[in-house]
């Protein structure tokens, strides 16, 4: 057995790979945005995706319609799955039905896991799911009396950005705002317009627990990529022996295996 290569680093490959497609680090990342550059640190490794799908122009959407003006510039084709309907990028789709069927072949299958939601979601969908976690977190923390009403009250009140880059800053103080409050809001739900769903490349896996499972999705360029979400899978379109090259090292959890920025 030859030795796994050594990962390059990220932000070495994705500099490379944003400029073939006319697109520029400092614009996508701005250097100034501390959200921005967690985001692209911890969902990232779509920035390295093949050529054959488009990435999105900054590592944030910040509004619905810069959401939806990048998806209708991606494109998207819709399949039924299992009874849900779902939407992603052509090449995504075309490799995720591929992959299903060759699991139906051997007497498994591979369904969206929650409903449409499972594929392209909306700026407005990444909204709220950041709210079905910031709010109960909210009011957990001020029942705790870890935050003052009143500090509560401005929270819920700033503009989406400066939400987010306060509730970073808290969690530095181990107030942290994910579903069970023991880990970061990121490692539960994507910041709003950061989610990959947007980008139409990602779909939540219901057999994701199966080993199978996991090696046709990987045989067919999707791979777990977002650390600790383990129904979530990312369209790379790459062979799994090719992602040290994009700069994408592997990390094992739970027996999984997840290619997460080398950063």
């Amino acid at each position: 057995m030859q030795p796994e290569s050594k990962p390059e680093s990220f932000y070495k490959v994705v500099r490379r790979s944003l400029a073939r497609r006319k697109l520029k680090l400092g614009e996508v990342c701005p250097p100034h945005s501390i959200i921005a550059r967690r985001v692209l640190e911890e969902y990232g490794a779509i920035f390295v995706a093949s050529e054959r799908v488009a990435v999105p122009p900054v590592a944030v959407f910040t509004s619905q319609d810069e959401a939806e003006e990048f998806q209708r510039r991606a494109g998207w084709k819709r399949a039924r799955v299992a009874d849900t309907e779902i939407e992603l990028q052509p090449a995504a789709l075309d490799c995720l039905l591929e992959a299903r069927r060759a699991a139906q072949g051997e007497g498994f299958d591979i369904t969206p896991r929650g409903g449409r939601e499972a594929a392209r979601r909306s700026f407005d969908d990444s909204l709220r799911l950041w709210n079905s976690r910031f709010l109960p977190a909210l009011q957990h923390w001020t029942e705790c009396e870890r935050l003052a009403a009143e500090e509560a009250a401005q929270l819920q009140n700033l503009a989406i950005e400066e939400q987010v880059a306060a509730v970073l800053e808290l969690e530095n103080q181990d107030v942290f705002f994910s579903k069970d409050f023991t880990k970061s809001i990121l490692y539960s739900v994507a910041a709003p317009g950061a989610s990959q769903h947007i980008s139409m490349l990602a779909f939540d896996v219901a057999e994701f627990q199966t080993k199978a499972v996991r090696e046709i999705l990987a045989a067919h360029g999707w791979f777990q990529t977002v650390w600790s979400d383990l129904p979530h899978f990312t369209f790379l379109g790459w062979r799994e022996r090719e992602l040290p090259k994009r700069g994408l090292k592997k990390v094992e959890m739970a027996e999984q295996i997840f290619w997460i920025p080398n950063v």
